[in-house]
C-alpha cells in the first residue's frame, strides 16, 4: 500500500499556510450553493447555508481524489474491508465516502458535518489502515484522536476496536475521571492508537508517561466543542508536539472563528467536505417548540417521559436534573441522571443502562449533548431551552443519527419566547410552534405524552452472574484466611512433610 506523505510539510511556511487557508474551497462553495439552491417550510427544520460565526472554508489547492461508492474501492487493507463486512458496513456515508480516498493517500482532512453523520469511521478507518503493520514503542504512540469529552472518547474507542482487532493494533482511552495508573500502565504496555481528551493527556505527559514525537496521524474530532470549553491552549500545546510533518485531520459540526485558528495553523492544503451540520434534520428530523403555561411544564414534563419508549431530558443544572430524575421515579417512570456531578463509573453505567432499555428516560445537562449514540432514540426534549443555538443542535444530534428519524421537542414559556425565536434564527431552523395544554390531543401527538402509573420504581443494577469459586483453583480474589486457620495449615504442612 501506498503510503507516501503527499504534501512536504518542511516546503512551507506558517505564513504561507494561513494565506493558502483563506478562499473559498470548490468542495465547500458547491455544498453551500446546493444548500441556498433549496428550501422547505413546514413543521421540519432548515438549515441555512452557514451558521452564525462560521469562517469561511480554506481553499484546496491540489485538486482532491474523486469520491467512491464502496469501501471496495479504496486502498485498504483486506483485513479492514473483511471487518466492516462483518459489522454490518456496507456503503459509506457522503463524508466517508469523499474523504478517506484523500486521508488514505495522507492528505490533511477538514470535514463538517453533524453528529451521527459517520465521521468516527471517516477518519478512523484512514487512521487504522495507515498505521497497519507499524508496532508502537513503550509510551509512544503512532496515532492521536483528540475529543472534548468522557463520553465521546469511549464511543470512538467502542467504535473503532473491532476494526482495529483486524489489523492488530492496540487502542488506548486516556480520560479523567478514571484511574491515571491503568492508562499509564496502558501506554507503558504499547498503544498504537490514543483516544484522549485533552486535560488527561497533558497530564501524562506531564508525568513521563507518554510522548507525542512518534505520532504521525492526529485527528481532532469535535473540535469546536474543545475550543468552547476552553482546551484550546492545550490542544495547541499538544499539536506542537507531534511529528510536524505528519499528517492532521479536523472534523467538527460547526466551524467557527477559534476552529479557524486551528485549520491556518496547523492543516497544509487541506481537503475540504463540508455536510450541512442538520442536513439529516431537512428529511428526519422535526423540530417542534411547544409554548407552555408555566403551570403547565412539569405536569407536562412528566407525561412525556411516561411515553412509550426512551427519550433525552436536558435541563441546565446538575440539581434541577437531580430533582426531576427523583420526581420521575416517584412517579413510576423508569429515569436516571447523567451529569458532570456524577463518577465516570456512575455516567458509564447509566448510559449502559438507558442503551438497553433497563432506563428509559435520561435526564441529563449538556454533558450528554455529545458524544452519546443511541440507536432508536426518536425524541430529545429540552425542558429548559439551550442558551447558545450550538448547544441545541448538539442537544438534538442524540436523535434522527444515520439516516433515522426523530424529533426535537423545546418546551417554552411565555417569558422564554423572544429569546428561544432568536436562537433558532442563529441555528437556521424553522421549527413548527403549537400552544399546547395538559390533557390536550396536541401534546400526545407530538410527544407521545400520557399518564405515568404513578408507583414508584426503583432502578436497581442489573444481577450479572459469577463464576463460582472453585478452592485454591479459582482466579477470582480469594478471601482472607484467619490465624487460625493458617496456622492449622501449616501443621497439616509439616505432618505431611514428616
Amino acid at each position: 500500500m501506498n503510503r507516501t506523505r503527499t504534501n512536504d510539510r518542511f516546503t512551507r511556511t506558517r505564513n504561507g499556510s494561513a494565506e493558502s487557508g483563506r478562499g473559498g474551497s470548490r468542495v465547500g462553495s458547491s455544498a453551500r450553493s446546493r444548500s441556498a439552491g433549496s428550501s422547505r417550510s413546514g413543521g421540519y427544520g432548515r438549515r441555512r447555508a452557514a451558521l452564525q460565526g462560521e469562517f469561511e472554508l480554506p481553499r484546496t489547492i491540489t485538486p482532491a481524489l474523486p469520491a467512491v461508492e464502496g469501501f471496495a474501492d479504496l486502498d485498504m487493507p483486506a483485513a479492514l474491508l473483511g471487518a466492516l463486512s462483518s459489522q454490518g458496513v456496507t456503503v459509506p456515508f457522503p463524508i466517508q465516502a469523499a474523504t478517506l480516498p484523500n486521508s488514505l493517500a495522507g492528505r490533511d482532512v477538514l470535514g463538517r458535518g453533524r453528529t451521527g453523520s459517520g465521521k468516527t469511521l471517516a477518519f478512523g478507518l484512514a487512521l487504522l489502515a495507515r498505521t497497519a503493520g507499524q508496532r508502537a514503542e513503550a509510551r509512544q504512540p503512532l496515532g492521536l484522536i483528540l475529543v472534548p469529552t468522557r463520553e465521546l472518547a469511549q464511543q470512538v474507542t467502542d467504535a473503532l476496536a473491532p476494526y482495529a482487532r483486524s489489523v492488530r493494533l492496540r487502542l488506548a482511552t486516556v480520560v479523567g475521571g478514571m484511574p491515571i495508573g491503568r492508562q499509564a500502565s496502558a501506554l507503558r504496555a504499547g498503544a498504537e492508537i490514543v483516544v484522549a481528551t485533552p486535560g488527561r493527556l497533558k497530564d501524562l505527559i506531564d508525568r513521563g508517561d507518554c510522548r507525542l514525537n512518534q505520532v504521525s496521524i492526529t485527528v481532532l474530532d469535535e473540535a469546536d466543542q474543545m475550543a468552547d470549553m476552553g482546551f484550546m491552549p492545550q490542544v495547541t500545546a499538544l499539536l506542537d508536539q507531534v511529528r510536524p510533518e505528519g499528517q492532521r485531520m479536523l472534523f467538527s459540526a460547526t466551524l467557527d472563528r477559534n476552529v479557524d485558528l486551528l485549520v491556518r495553523r496547523y492543516l497544509s492544503d487541506p481537503v475540504v467536505h463540508s455536510v450541512d451540520p442538520s442536513a439529516g434534520a431537512v428529511t428526519t428530523m422535526e423540530h417542534h417548540v411547544l409554548h407552555i403555561h408555566g403551570a403547565d411544564k412539569h405536569t407536562a414534563t412528566t407525561q412525556i417521559a411516561a411515553r412509550d419508549g426512551r427519550v433525552i431530558m436536558f435541563l441546565d443544572t446538575k440539581h434541577a436534573v437531580d430533582g426531576l430524575t427523583e420526581h420521575l421515579l416517584n412517579s413510576g417512570v423508569r429515569a436516571a441522571a447523567l451529569h458532570g456531578g456524577k463518577s465516570q463509573p456512575q455516567r458509564t453505567r447509566t448510559l449502559a443502562q438507558f442503551k438497553t432499555g433497563h432506563v428509559n428516560v435520561l435526564v441529563a445537562t449538556n454533558v450528554a449533548a455529545r458524544g452519546i449514540h443511541v440507536d432508536n432514540l426518536d425524541l430529545v426534549v429540552n425542558v429548559d431551552p439551550p442558551t447558545d443555538h450550538k448547544d441545541y443542535l448538539h442537544r438534538g444530534g442524540r436523535t434522527a443519527r444515520a439516516g433515522e428519524s426523530g424529533s426535537v421537542v423545546t418546551l417554552v414559556t411565555p417569558n422564554q419566547r423572544r429569546g428561544m425565536t432568536r436562537l433558532m434564527a442563529a441555528a437556521g431552523i424553522v421549527p413548527q410552534t403549537t400552544q399546547v395544554r395538559v390533557g390536550e390531543e396536541a401534546l400526545h401527538r407530538i410527544t407521545g405524552a400520557q399518564a405515568p402509573s404513578g408507583i414508584p420504581v426503583v432502578i436497581t443494577a442489573p444481577v450479572v452472574e459469577r463464576p463460582k469459586k472453585r478452592g485454591a483453583t479459582s482466579r477470582g480474589r480469594r478471601r482472607p484466611v484467619s490465624a487460625a486457620r493458617r496456622a492449622l495449615v501449616r501443621q497439616s504442612t509439616a505432618g505431611a512433610a514428616a
